[in-house]
């Protein structure tokens, strides 16, 4: 049971460091959204010619900044896919992990699966753990991968209020804070914090 319990907290070392980069790409991923709402912002501006003035016949610099913003946005689009590629890779790890931890514990009686020892947790507490977190993930991969979608839409026809509203459903929650991670790894390993 102990030994279990030793690879059990490996298992949630491993989430951990998952959750690690899970924050950063959530910072990237705001990031890269604003600037690309920015931009699109921008395009009804830029393709006023009468915003220009005198500089609207100058090397055709309207249709200049046009195109350079329209390359910058598909820039940035592209490397929103990539960074949604990489939350894909963190919730496919955090599923090896349970399924990992699955077979670790494939054989073990009923009484083995529930059995706690002092303040340490049971194994089918831990797989429990591990489950949630794996599911706290996916659904929100699965709500960028949503709000990237739509994003993509609104690029062809920007509406401000739309782009907004996106933009403050991505910032605000259900979004996976360390705190909340931390919480799960705490009930299941309490003495190791």
């Amino acid at each position: 049971m102990e030994a279990m319990l030793k690879k059990f907290q490996q298992k949630y070392n491993k989430v951990k460091d998952n959750m690690s980069q899970w924050e950063d790409l959530q910072t990237r991923f705001v990031s890269h959204f604003r600037n690309a709402s920015s931009i699109i912002h921008r395009f009804p501006v830029l393709q006023d010619s009468n915003n220009f003035g005198c500089l609207k016949s100058y090397h055709a610099l309207p249709d200049k900044l046009l195109r350079k913003q329209m390359d910058s946005l598909q820039t940035i689009i592209m490397s929103m896919k990539l960074t949604l590629d990489e939350f894909s890779n963190v919730v496919g790890s955090l599923d090896k992990i349970v399924r990992d931890s699955r077979q670790l514990i494939k054989g073990a009686s009923h009484q083995q699966l529930h059995q706690t020892i002092g303040v340490k947790p049971s194994l089918t507490y831990c797989i429990e753990g591990l489950q949630t977190l794996h599911d706290m993930h996916q659904s929100e991969y699965r709500l960028k991968s949503s709000l990237f979608t739509a994003f993509c839409h609104l690029t062809f026809k920007p509406n401000s209020d739309d782009l907004g509203a996106l933009q403050q459903l991505l910032v605000d929650q259900p979004n996976i804070y360390k705190e909340e991670v931390d919480s799960i790894y705490n009930i299941v390993f309490p003495e190791d914090h």
